[in-house]
């Protein structure tokens, strides 16, 4: 047998459960709904890597480089099962600051600097600062990322396009000028006929793919898809009828064409390696890789949330993948990317199961350029809008403030204020402020003993007693998850919560999650020792009774014997 101790906050030692990880292979058991959700994702991807570029003072081109790099190399190193890396808007403003005073070759060594620090990164272990967002900011982070994806995708669900592809999914929704619903009620005055048509029948499609029993059981064909191709035929037959319902092509999708293989390389642009010793080009790669990086472990973090596996991804792998990825992606002419929650959404949505679906949905982006680039300009904007709405609505749903309102105050207060700060500031901002809340509320209750580990040697097959301390708050949450990860397989391991006085509700769901999903992985008999009623544990999991765990540490002894 083996007692684990956890206690307090402050610093620990990782026993060697810890360092007996499991890495995730890449699994072909759900091909077909893999390659689904990556096409799903690619038609959402597609307009936003060229949006993106535009914005940024880029070659439209550099935005697809990112968008093939991030699905295909990217996808391929990551150890998550969701998460969709590509051009991000969060760094549309560092970008085109840097390319309009750098230049665009001396900006790609910065994205390359940038790769070499977030690699480095991610080789030194400094990843696990994502498990220190609390659920309440990443639920009101996802909350307010949805909300702002209706307000950016409405003009363009009525056919108005009077702003660069770029601003769809900008987090810096106002400005000296505007108000926060001020472009949707200008965008009003301009609305097209054919545009809203197609938004609403596209809208249809989805939701019937997704309320109707018979359309549900269709899995080879994922409604947003065939929102995708009626939203095409429905215009190409304006089209030919000559009516005045016709979708123009700038609210079409936009993607470069070439008329040659010279011309098709002519597009990549390397990187102008004289401006490595300027000083402003190290300014820009280290100010890229910090934002670059904190995105992606919030995205990584929230993927791993709407994950409905409640699988753990490591983030110092993702970032080991996103430098590599970002050094590729600039020598060869890319944008610098990240890991981007409207992808990894849609990616989920859409029912993807490992991360084959982040790579083949690289794999069509690259096919599309390459093959198909004049049907593909065939796609109205307003089909994508309908695809992204839909998506918006399920993050910003009601159901998920109902569920934060019965959580109390203390997860309440903090993701409200996430939600409010996020979408009236940016992304970072909005989180920066959403966290300084919760740690007040958490100075308060929670950081009231030392955290650490007892270390233990054993095996597979042994007992595990982990006694949980007296206050457990959500700055414990690393180390516990860490500890639930690398546990070995076919082992009996009792939690036990008879010392404790309060535990953070974070903690308590990743229990929850534990017993649910990751412990029957490995085979794991999880038995829960006087956990309060307030707790309810017993509500969602199937808590092992003391002869229950009795008769399995003596069926393991025995077999030990043997």
């Amino acid at each position: 047998m083996i007692t684990l101790h956890l206690r307090g906050n402050h610093g620990y030692k990782r026993t060697k459960i810890l360092k007996q990880g499991y890495k995730m292979k890449l699994n072909t058991k759900f091909l077909k709904t893999d390659l689904l959700s990556g096409m799903v994702v690619f038609l959402v991807a597609l307009p936003l890597c060229l949006g993106i570029a535009v914005a940024s003072g880029a070659p439209p081109f550099a935005g697809i480089i990112c968008g093939v790099i991030g699905g295909i190399v990217v996808g391929f190193l990551s150890s998550s099962n969701v998460s969709v890396s590509g051009p991000a808007a969060g760094l549309i403003a560092i970008i085109l600051v840097a390319v309009t005073d750098l230049g665009y070759e001396p900006f790609l060594v910065a994205v390359v600097i940038a790769g070499l620090i977030q690699l480095t990164l991610g080789l030194v272990k400094a990843g696990g600062i994502s498990s220190y967002f609390p659920t309440s900011v990443i639920e009101g982070m996802l909350v307010a990322i949805g909300i702002i994806i209706i307000k950016k995708e409405i003009p363009h669900a009525i056919g108005y396009d009077k702003e660069h592809e770029g601003d769809f999914f900008s987090y810096e929704l106002l400005s000296e000028d505007k108000g926060f619903f001020t472009e949707i009620i200008h965008s009003f005055n301009y609305a097209h006929l054919g545009a809203i048509i197609v938004t609403v029948v596209s809208l249809a499609i989805i939701i019937a793919f997704n309320k109707i029993p018979a359309l549900k059981k269709i899995k080879a064909v994922p409604g947003a898809l065939v929102a995708v191709v009626v939203g095409i035929l429905l215009n190409e037959l304006f089209k030919s009828t000559g009516s005045s319902l016709a979708i123009s092509q700038e609210h079409l999708v936009t993607l470069p064409t070439a008329s040659s293989f010279n011309e098709f390389f002519g597009q990549f642009t390397t990187p102008d390696f004289a401006a490595f010793t300027n000083s402003k080009v190290w300014i820009v790669g280290v100010t890229i890789a910090i934002v670059a990086s904190i995105e992606t472990l919030l995205c990584l973090e929230a993927g791993d949330k709407m994950d409905p596996l409640k699988r753990y991804s490591s983030a110092n792998t993702e970032l080991r993948a996103q430098g590599i990825g970002n050094i590729l992606s600039g020598l060869i002419g890319g944008l610098p990317m990240t890991s981007v929650i409207v992808r990894t959404t849609a990616n989920i949505n859409a029912g993807a199961k490992t991360k084959l679906s982040a790579i083949a949905h690289g794999v069509f982006l690259l096919l599309a350029v390459v093959a198909i680039p004049g049907l593909l300009n065939k796609i109205p904007m307003a089909c994508l809008a309908a695809i992204l709405i839909m998506i918006g609505l399920r993050l910003a749903s009601p159901k998920v403030f109902k569920h934060m309102w019965h959580t109390g105050k203390h997860q309440f207060i903090p993701f409200i204020v996430t939600v409010i700060a996020v979408v009236l500031t940016d992304l970072l901002k909005g989180v920066g402020i959403g966290l300084g809340v919760s740690i007040i509320f958490i100075l308060r209750g929670n950081m009231k003993l030392a955290y650490f580990f007892k270390k233990e040697k054993h095996t597979e097959g042994e007992t595990i007693y982990i006694d949980l301390a007296q206050e457990v708050s959500f700055l414990n949450k690393a180390a516990i998850k860490q500890t639930l990860a690398h546990l070995p397989a076919n082992s009996n391991v009792i939690i036990d919560a008879g010392n404790t006085v309060y535990i953070d509700y974070d903690v308590l769901e990743l229990i929850r999650d534990f017993l649910n999903f990751g412990s029957k992985d490995k085979n794991i008999t999880v038995g829960l020792r006087n956990f309060k009623k307030a707790y309810k544990m017993e509500d969602s999991v199937h808590v092992h009774s003391e002869k229950e765990q009795v008769a399995r540490q003596d069926q393991l002894l025995t077999t030990q014997n043997n």
